[in-house]
């Protein structure tokens, strides 16, 4: 599974985790080997334009998740990229206190959020909204007994 960070803001983020944390949710969500992911850490008015841009709202947010291939979707041979998730660390560390989260953390939660939606996943609808949730909950508790074991 290749997974590519591109850093483009100036609050320190542990971007070996979050590659790490990726590569675990790929893997567990079963995204085929050949996919392509990228994360990119964005600075907060990058991510208004594209929050602008994309969905048509004002301002900066956390998170945006571009999809472009469905696994098993591209044609072989060719690239199979899963998409791009859009993460603006400002953003997720101003929030983070208010949620009862360390910026880390924040962060870390949004990464699997941008990616479960690359994967379909929604939060549209109150039962939509609790197995997204409560399998973002899993994969972040999957990754950290995983992240122990390592140590």
């Amino acid at each position: 599974m290749a997974v590519f960070l591109a850093d483009e803001q100036t609050l320190p983020v542990d971007t070996d985790d979050l590659v790490a944390l990726a590569r675990h949710v790929l893997r567990t969500q079963r995204v085929p080997e050949d996919m392509e992911l990228a994360l990119l850490l964005v600075d907060e008015s990058t991510i208004a334009g594209l929050n602008a841009q994309h969905l048509g709202k004002p301002g900066p947010t956390d998170v945006l998740a571009f999809p472009i291939d469905e696994p098993g979707e591209a044609p072989p041979g060719g690239p199979a990229v899963l998409g791009d998730v859009v993460l603006c660390p400002a953003v997720a560390a101003a929030r983070a206190p208010d949620l009862g989260r360390t910026p880390e953390d924040e962060i870390r939660l949004l990464t699997v959020h941008g990616i479960l939606h690359l994967l379909g996943m929604d939060h549209a609808d109150p039962e939509e909204e609790r197995a997204m949730f409560g399998l973002t909950d899993d994969l972040l508790a999957s990754y950290a007994a995983a992240s122990e074991v390592d140590r």
